[in-house]
């Protein structure tokens, strides 16, 4: 019976009651305190619990007022809610009085969301830095509206006895809050205060160092160069002065780093104004409920006063975030406290190629190496969660990684799934778990070369099956037999099936996915990377594919080149130049860069194993394309972390203006229909030794390079459109992580009129590849239909 069935059936006075379930983010967000709030506002009896299924409400009253109800229970739902339906139904009256907050009750497996990590809301904030406030300077202060949920949590439905503030009782005054229905801190499971804690406390200082308070020791630890290991939400981060050259460079070799970027945290955005160019968009980023790192366009001159050079040398962006956590305000200090540092440099925790360290007793040991200092708390982490990564591209985000503060949010499927999950790939490993039209990401794990992130990979499952209550019967993992997520797969199948999906159509499914096509028709999909194992055994990585999800075709592909020795020549981006201009029938004169960087002895050596074909798998890899004309031009000749070659080939191309001059472009042969059209770099990379041998600035060959790079994809797409009638085009893959390259494709295929397809919700890179696995798993172990 609907609403207004019931009100012409019953006279006007008469109280009728109604259940209302509500699925959705509606657990650890103040949905229930909401819920009383509105109730009671309405003149309305009943109650409201939290199930495994959401929140279930009955309420009982007039007519007009249940409906009411009825209505703004979705629409004016607390601000972290993200209600994803509401459904009715009219049941008999109890004639009870009064509103309750029932128990939750765990009446079946997790069928509700649990809501991401959140940054400090403006209420709390007030309150640490009012001092007449009782939290007052409380770096653990939270609400119904901010703090901590999905990192906490231990299992569902979401209370505090399910989260790792279990051990922490409520003082008396807390308590009150918590019972408090006109409280802004009424339920909120991660209540605390001073008195009733988490607590910090600094360990491992040298002696001589300032005892007492935590955080004045560590914020002078800071201030004198010092590298201080600081527990977060998601795990520890690596802190020290970014002003400070030697603390920044005395980092970067303790971790390993080579010249990867270091992530930034300013007190405000103020701080950054001589550092970065910020969009409307960016500060929206920046100062939002999640705070990721946003990557930001750096300004000239280059370096600036204030920041070490050795921050993020050789890279266009820089990435900036600003304080999240109560902690991190009071690291970077309130008003009036002692000067420190205004830029702090804030990385993962961890020894490189391993996940970041969540455990108080492993980051002793395991950052003993690393850190000066320790800034710990007692609160457990229940999940690992490195920070997220954002840049902006064309007015829209573009994940570079997707963890805090969106992981475990799910991605709405355009095709239901059976319970399934995906392994991900072995490089930036993200797993999924999908059932129905959902389907839940980890948050990022990390490189699974190493054991612990194998362990952390493990963990991770077992948690989101948990808070998601899917039990898997069918595993999706990448075609590479010697990928570990794959290997992983095969140990734990059991009677499950397990199957192995295609890497580049991964990447496409996952983008048609987010998107929401349903798959009955193919898209142009390019997919561009640096490696993926391809059905002749070859390292696939650029590929134009014509794909939905039950399978695929290759329209076209890069022409093969040797790939000499594997991950040396990934290493080595003047191997792959070398690989490359042989393959060209260029000569590999001594006035090439490439030439110039490689050792004669090892020239010989790369010479007779690229004539002999030994240790030379074929690759048809853009990204290794990228790394070789990186390295002719004379921009990078060694890569000290993944992409760097490529990440300042682009840094370049960004300095060269919009006159480019001539441009190059890539060889098509596409005469057999029946054969995938192969495009050769041999003329773009004559026409860069060419520039090369007139002086042409290095920026201005990168920049003519990715205007080649377009352009074939524009050709490409075409040819496909001609010979399919095809239109819609997906852009995936690591290469299309570079901005200047994916505004510059998709500016040229939507003025031939495309439909362009990019990443808006995952990664293009790896930590997207889950999603498409799972989608083309699902499609392909259901069969034709």
């Amino acid at each position: 019976m609907t609403v207004r069935q019931a009100e012409s059936a019953a006279p006007a006075t008469a109280a009728v009651r109604r259940r209302i379930t509500v699925h959705g983010v509606v657990q650890g967000v103040g949905f229930r305190p909401f819920v009383h709030t509105l109730a009671t506002e309405l003149g309305l009896t009943g109650q409201v619990t939290n199930t495994a299924d959401g929140v279930v409400a009955e309420v009982e009253g007039p007519p007009a007022a249940v409906a009411r109800f009825g209505v703004r229970i979705g629409g004016d739902a607390p601000p972290l809610a993200v209600v994803e339906a509401v459904h009715g139904e009219d049941i008999a009256a109890t004639g009870g009085t009064g509103f309750a907050i029932l128990p939750s009750r765990a009446d079946g497996p997790s069928r509700t969301l649990v809501s991401p990590d959140t940054a400090t809301c403006a209420a709390c904030l007030a309150e640490l830095r009012d001092p007449a406030d009782r939290r007052y300077r409380h770096p653990f202060l939270t609400c119904t509206h901010c703090g901590p949920r999905f990192t906490i949590v231990t299992a569902l439905p979401y209370d505090r006895a399910k989260t790792t503030m279990a051990r922490f009782p409520m003082c008396p005054r807390c308590a009150r809050e918590y019972a408090d229905p006109t409280d802004r801190r009424f339920h909120a499971q991660p209540l605390a205060c001073h008195d009733c804690g988490p607590r910090l406390r600094l360990t491992g200082a040298q002696p001589g160092s300032p005892g007492g308070d935590p955080l004045a020791g560590a914020r002078r630890l800071l201030t004198d160069g010092a590298i201080v290991a600081v527990k977060g939400l998601g795990g520890y981060h690596l802190v020290c002065d970014a002003a400070n050259d030697d603390a920044v460079t005395l980092l970067r070799r303790r971790k390993n780093r080579g010249d990867k970027p270091f992530a930034l945290m300013a007190r405000q955005l103020t701080d950054l104004d001589t550092l970065v160019h910020i969009s409307a968009e960016e500060r929206a980023l920046l100062t939002g409920p999640v705070r990721p790192i946003v990557l930001l366009r750096r300004r000239t001159p280059d370096p600036v006063p204030g920041l070490s050079p050795a921050v993020a040398p050789g890279s266009p962006d820089l990435g900036v975030m600003l304080p999240y956590t109560p902690l991190h305000h009071l690291l970077l200090g309130l008003p009036g406290d002692p000067p420190g540092p205004r830029l702090l440099v804030m990385t993962s925790g961890n020894v490189a190629g391993e996940p970041i360290v969540t455990d108080d007793d492993e980051a002793l040991r395991r950052l003993a190496h690393l850190a000066d200092a320790w800034l710990a708390h007692d609160r457990p982490i229940q999940v690992p969660c490195d920070d997220s990564v954002v840049r902006i591209c064309d007015g829209q985000p573009l994940f570079v990684r997707r963890s805090r503060g969106y992981a475990p949010l799910p991605v709405t499927l355009p095709v239901p799934v059976r319970p399934a999950l995906a392994a991900g790939g072995d490089l930036k490993n993200v797993l999924c778990l999908g059932e129905g039209r959902r389907a839940w990401l980890s948050a990022h794990i990390g490189d699974m070369d190493d054991l612990a992130t194998q362990q952390a990979f493990h963990r991770a499952a077992d948690h989101l099956g948990t808070v998601t209550g899917v039990r898997p019967r069918l595993l999706a993992a990448d075609r590479h037999p010697g990928y570990r997520s794959t290997q992983w797969a095969q140990r734990h199948a059991g009677a499950r099936e397990v199957v192995h999906v295609q890497h580049h159509h991964a990447h496409i499914a996952s983008a048609m996915a987010e998107h929401g096509l349903d798959g009955r028709r193919p898209v142009i999909g390019v997919a561009f990377d640096g490696t993926g194992y391809g059905d002749d055994g070859a390292v696939w990585g650029g590929e134009i594919l014509l794909a939905d999800y039950a399978g695929y075709r290759r329209f076209a592909r890069l022409s093969y080149v040797p790939l000499p020795g594997g991950d040396a020549t990934v290493r080595r981006p003047y191997r792959m130049a070398l690989a490359h201009l042989r393959a060209a029938g260029i000569d590999p004169s001594p006035d090439l860069p490439p030439v110039a960087a490689c050792p004669p002895d090892e020239r010989r050596l790369l010479e007779r194993q690229l004539q002999r074909g030994l240790h030379c798998v074929p690759t048809s890899s853009m990204g290794r394309l990228f790394d070789a004309v990186s390295s002719l031009a004379g921009v990078c000749h060694h890569a000290g972390y993944e992409a760097q070659a490529a990440v300042e080939l682009e840094a370049a191309a960004l300095t060269a203006g919009d006159d480019h001059g001539p441009g190059y472009a890539f060889a098509l042969d596409a005469a057999d229909p029946a054969a995938p059209a192969t495009a050769d770099p041999a003329p773009v990379l004559a026409a860069i030794v060419d520039d090369l041998r007139a002086d042409t600035a290095p920026a201005l060959i990168a920049a003519r390079f990715h205007t080649a790079v377009a352009a074939l994809v524009r050709r490409c797409c075409a040819l496909a459109r001609a010979r399919t009638g095809l239109e819609t085009v997906a852009l995936t893959g690591g290469v299309f992580a570079n901005t200047l390259l994916a505004g510059t494709t998709a500016r040229l295929l939507r003025q031939d009129g495309l439909t362009v397809l990019r990443h808006r919700r995952v990664p293009p890179n790896d930590g997207g590849l889950a999603l498409g696995q799972l989608v083309v798993a699902a499609r392909v172990a259901d069969g034709p239909r």
